[in-house]
């Protein structure tokens, strides 16, 4: 079974849970949290295959509080970015928790593959309160190489669950990558004996 790691991040009233329990409601299976922070496990079946979901929804950092996401960066695989369309600071802090993702590693180190994201525009049903326009969210998505959407938490079940899903495909191909950039132990073994004594036939 496949193991997929998700965190949902956003500032406080963006309906970044909602967003959570909305996917979770068709077929929960468990949860346990540690005091306000919970990790959400759900056990799904996707193109016939049984995958382990975690998915770690923490409290909502204040949106004037600095970014760091330093844990969350080494657990997560992929991440699900929340803003409510009808306030614009939630919109700001959205970018800076994505500039930080983005942004690139301190040591020498380099990212074999960037993170999976998706940045959500939530509460579409307050369209007539709209601070944060659809162009703007779909800017900021292609300027930082992410995945974009806009919907409602509280009327649209199926849209969140294709978000969701759609994210968790996209972790699945990076995994893919990742698999085919290393080599297996016994291919790199077999291509170091060959080396070495590839050189000693040739020389006798």
């Amino acid at each position: 079974m496949g193991d997929v790691k998700l965190s949902v991040l956003g500032g406080k009233g963006t309906g970044k849970s909602a967003l959570t329990v909305r996917f979770l409601t068709k077929r929960f299976i468990g949860e346990y949290a540690s005091n306000f922070e919970s990790v959400y496990n759900k056990h799904l079946c996707l193109e016939g295959k049984p995958l382990n979901l975690e998915i770690y929804d923490p409290c909502s950092q204040p949106q004037k509080a600095k970014c760091s996401l330093t844990s969350e960066l080494h657990w997560a695989d992929g991440f699900v970015i929340v803003y409510d369309i009808s306030n614009r600071p939630s919109f700001a802090f959205a970018k800076a928790l994505i500039y930080r993702i983005r942004e690139p590693p301190m040591t020498h180190c380099k990212r074999v593959v960037e993170p999976a994201v998706i940045l959500v525009g939530n509460k579409q049903d307050l369209c007539h309160m709209r601070e944060v326009g659809w162009d703007e969210g779909q800017k900021l998505a292609i300027d930082f190489r992410c995945q974009f959407c806009e919907l409602s938490a509280a009327e649209q079940s199926l849209e969140v669950e294709v978000m969701f899903l759609r994210l968790i495909k996209d972790i699945l191909m990076i995994f893919k990558h990742k698999e085919k950039r290393r080599p297996s132990g016994s291919k790199s073994m077999a291509k170091l004996i060959n080396n070495v004594f590839g050189k000693r036939r040739k020389s006798v």
